[in-house]
């Protein structure tokens, strides 16, 4: 257990709560302080995800659980939301409203994930259906965007209903003036397993096809990986004037993800950051640090 998990009586306090007084969570988001801008105060964005679990995807580095004990997540996710720089959240419904009713939402930007139907390596993880917000709950709550991750397998038929679900969640976060941040990977099954192809072009691809879904692209923003080559990415952001904030995923080379970062961030649509496991769990345990390092970045 790190020095910044929740401890047993906290928990105990969230689970009475969630049993004896269930419409806090509802009144807990209607007495928040909403962010001014995604931007922050600065003009650019640095978003932490912790999406991941719902989506079986408990795995860091060698410990294949690390984000599975709730009470660690969210004292990390705390942490990191405390410190200066930080402009919001992206998470699922169960974190979200946690995170409320700790108060730790107050001032910032807040995106629920709406579709983690594509569980961690199922036979089904290219349908990655919607379970999660939709857009008229994102509105209710006074959030400002909704994810959707937009996994383009061209040898996987489950492909063009992923396309139309996103096209339709794209429309109904934007007639609410909502933020669409579509998360769009050109992949594909080797050895009964989904890759996500980070070459300049499938990037460069999957921009193109992400950026037309939808029957207006006025709310829509992208969350883009940096690809291998990233000498590559003027080039491969050049192909959509859509806002794009940066992907962490998991890091294994700290210092490189920085630097490729740092790189990318300099490109005329990059608007910031969206990353979660490398800060949460920095190889160090140093949360704090990890997310300092990440706001100067910007």
């Amino acid at each position: 257990m790190s020095e910044s998990s929740l401890t047993p009586d906290q928990i105990r306090e969230l689970v009475t709560t969630r049993v004896r007084n269930p419409e806090a969570i509802t009144e807990a988001a209607a007495a928040r302080t909403k962010a001014k801008s995604v931007l922050g105060d600065t003009g650019r964005a640095m978003i932490i995800a912790a999406d991941h679990p719902a989506r079986g995807a408990n795995k860091v580095g060698s410990d294949p659980s690390a984000m599975a004990d709730r009470a660690e997540l969210l004292g990390r996710m705390r942490a990191a939301l405390a410190r200066p720089g930080v402009t919001g959240v992206l998470a699922t419904a169960d974190i979200l409203e946690d995170l409320l009713l700790l108060g730790a939402l107050e001032g910032k930007s807040v995106f629920g994930s709406m579709n983690r139907a594509g569980l961690a390596g199922s036979s089904f993880e290219i349908d990655d259906r919607f379970t999660g917000y939709d857009a008229e709950s994102i509105d209710r709550f006074g959030f400002d965007g909704g994810k959707m991750l937009t996994r383009i397998a061209l040898d996987d038929p489950a492909t063009p209903s992923i396309l139309e679900n996103t096209a339709h969640a794209v429309d109904a976060l934007a007639d609410r003036g909502r933020i669409a941040m579509v998360e769009p990977f050109i992949s594909r099954w080797s050895d009964g397993k989904v890759q996500n192809d980070l070459s300049p072009e499938a990037i460069t691809t999957s921009i193109t096809i992400a950026s037309g879904l939808g029957r207006s692209s006025a709310y829509t923003w992208l969350k883009l990986p940096v690809a291998d080559d990233v000498t590559a990415m003027a080039r491969v952001l050049a192909s959509s004037t859509l806002p794009v904030l940066l992907l962490g995923g998991e890091v294994s080379d700290a210092d490189q993800a920085f630097a490729a970062w740092q790189h990318t961030l300099a490109l005329p649509t990059v608007q910031g950051l969206v990353i979660g496991r490398s800060l949460l769990y920095p190889a160090d345990g140093d949360v704090a640090g990890a997310v300092d390092r990440a706001v100067s970045l910007l």
